[in-house]
């Protein structure tokens, strides 16, 4: 593969932009860890929501995509489509919440919601579990994808991918903070999309893939287009749709996926100018991500059956990609290699686009974690600060380090996807109740945390989950599927147990929680009479969250119909494509008449 002039322009013009927008915004971001951070909490809802999109484009996910294809069809995705529900139940219930709190990170409502040592403990320590330990590991996952397009597309090797495409990111993470992050991924949001959608056109129509209507006559490809699993092969079924849609969506916490909210997403809820711009970010993004963002990545992946059927045929044709490093996800790089000059330049540009958004944005998440919940709370209470976001950019370079050391010895994207669910399992529920449920404590979290990380590692690397689950050479006790709801079931047991056995909050502290969030609901109805019989004045309307829980199934059916909808019109299947289309109409009707019921606008 050769790159021409016109590819080298647009590949360093577009980097030469965004690292002049780091250095244009360096000054005001670094004046203060609220900007730094929060870019003074002014953001429009519009800018908000493409940064949440664009962050979520990685590098990663177009491999993790074609890996789930390749491997179990087009209804693979279900493992990540499921993440639906939670989004869309944090923009309805939990974004105007998140805002109303007023923190800085979601790590600060720790000592929000809860109080004394058990609070400031798990504010710490979990500031640094999911701002360097999981920060990491999702940064990781990406930085394999870079490596894995480096080695097929440039012949880099995964040493030098690091070093050029790290060194670049951190040095403009570390200028422009949340501000820059932001700005850019408007650009790079654009960037991405035309190269996704422009790859994807190109390489269905290339001479050894014969276009769409060849595609779709593949007998490799016809196993693998369905949308939803084959429901006579039950493991599969199982695997595939029931667990993430009856089980996965509520009880793990993912990057950007976090039941309740958190992590990234809620660090552009709390930048928002108020609830209703941070209601209108999310929803912004849902839609986006899940309804408009899948099928050119689909596309690529059902073409790459018909020019690599196998990952024989991708050996042969990249001989010099590290064994460790060959696997399905390559197919999505090996499709690219075919681009002509000018589009291949474009999409190079939109990879590193989706590498630097995923990248900056996580590590400017991470050092908030751990400048604003470890050092200045555990470190240096009176810390200036300049202080502080000097600690933040260093933060900034030590995470790049480590995730880049991580990276390279990964072998594909969803070994990583699979690590970061299980460890993540059981802790859901905790998240979506503690804000309408006064019983929650700190030591229900604290537990949920440790027993769900503990007992994902005896099942997945210890000698009990040899026995109860098998291996590749020995049958287990019980099926593999049911690994994750048994990591679900004995975390929620353990953290229900927990906060039954141990004291609740103080009434202070609940007190002090309820008016600044006014949640509502039946769980605050002891705390709600309390404060009223102090003569406390609390100005709040009627509980929005059943009709939060209707938007959420209308916004569901609403961006699904979308999803699908397209499928079967690229599919050929035309009288389904028109119900599903009608559907997804009708649905977004009655969802604008409940959201005005609600009384939330996005302007």
């Amino acid at each position: 593969m050769d790159l021409q002039s016109i590819d080298y322009i647009l590949i360093f013009g577009f980097f030469s932009l965004v690292l002049f927008v780091g250095i244009y915004v360096s000054k005001k971001s670094g004046s203060n860890t609220s900007e730094y951070f929060l870019s003074g909490r002014n953001m429009p809802w519009w800018l908000l929501g493409f940064s949440m999109v664009a962050t979520t484009f990685s590098t990663d996910t177009p491999n993790l995509v074609t890996d789930f294809v390749r491997t179990d069809g087009v209804s693979g995705n279900w493992g990540w489509w499921v993440f639906l529900l939670t989004g869309l139940l944090t923009v309805f219930v939990y974004a105007k919440l998140w805002r109303k709190s007023n923190v800085t990170t979601d790590m600060e409502f720790y000592e929000l919601r809860y109080g004394g040592k058990p609070a400031a403990f798990l504010r710490g320590f979990r500031s640094l579990y999911l701002g360097v330990i999981f920060n990491v590991m999702a940064m990781a996952g990406v930085t394999l994808a870079a490596i894995k397009i480096g080695q097929v597309m440039l012949g880099l090797t995964p040493v030098h991918t690091v070093l050029i495409a790290g060194s670049i990111t951190v040095l403009f993470s570390a200028l422009g903070g949340f501000r820059g992050v932001v700005y850019t991924d408007f650009i790079l949001f654009f960037v991405a999309m035309i190269g996704a959608i422009g790859a994807a056109f190109y390489l269905v129509n290339l001479p050894e893939v014969g276009g769409l209507s060849a595609v779709l006559q593949n007998d490799l490809v016809k196993s693998k287009m369905a949308l939803l699993p084959e429901f006579s092969d039950t493991e599969a079924l199982i695997t595939v749709l029931i667990i993430p849609l009856a089980v996965q969506w509520w009880s793990s916490w993912y990057p950007g996926g976090e039941p309740g909210g958190g992590g990234y997403i809620a660090q552009r809820m709390l930048a928002a100018k108020n609830e209703n711009h941070a209601v209108g970010a999310t929803f912004f993004f849902n839609v986006m991500h899940y309804a408009l963002r899948p099928w050119p990545w689909i596309l690529v992946a059902l073409a790459s059956l018909v020019v690599f059927p196998d990952l024989e045929s991708i050996r042969a044709a990249f001989p010099n990609i590290e064994e460790s490093k060959l696997g399905h996800d390559l197919a999505y790089s090996a499709m690219l290699t075919k681009l002509p000059s000018g589009l291949l330049g474009i999409v190079l540009a939109s990879l590193g686009a989706a590498y630097m958004s995923t990248i900056s944005t996580h590590l400017n998440w991470g050092s908030s974690y751990v400048v604003n919940d470890f050092y200045k709370q555990q470190i240096n209470k009176n810390a200036s600060e300049r202080e502080l976001v000097n600690v933040g950019r260093i933060t900034t370079v030590l995470l790049m380090v480590l995730s880049a050391l991580f990276a390279l010895a990964l072998t594909n994207a969803v070994q990583l996807f699979d690590i970061i669910i299980m460890f993540g399992a059981g802790t859901g529920l905790i998240f979506i109740l503690r804000w309408f449920w006064w019983r929650i404590n700190a030591w229900g979290e604290i537990t949920a945390m440790f027993v769900s990380g503990i007992v994902s590692i005896l099942f997945n690397f210890g000698a009990l989950g040899q026995l109860l689950f098998g291996s590749e050479e020995v049958t287990g006790m019980l099926p593999a599927w049911s690994k994750f709801p048994l990591v679900v079931l004995i975390t929620t047991i353990a953290w229900v147990l927990v906060i039954y056995l141990t004291p609740s909050e103080t009434e202070e502290v609940l007190s002090r929680f309820y008016k600044k969030t006014t949640p509502g609901g039946p769980g605050w109805k002891n705390i709600r009479n309390s404060l009223k019989n102090k003569g406390v004045e609390i100005v709040e309307g009627n509980w929005s969250v059943p009709q939060g829980i209707l938007a959420m199934l209308l916004g569901c059916v609403f961006v699904y119909g979308c999803l699908f909808a397209t499928g079967n019109w690229i599919y050929g299947n035309y009288t389904l494509a028109g119900i599903l289309t009608l559907l997804a109409i009708v649905s977004a009707i009655a969802l604008n008449k409940v959201w005005k019921r609600i009384k939330t606008s996005i302007l």
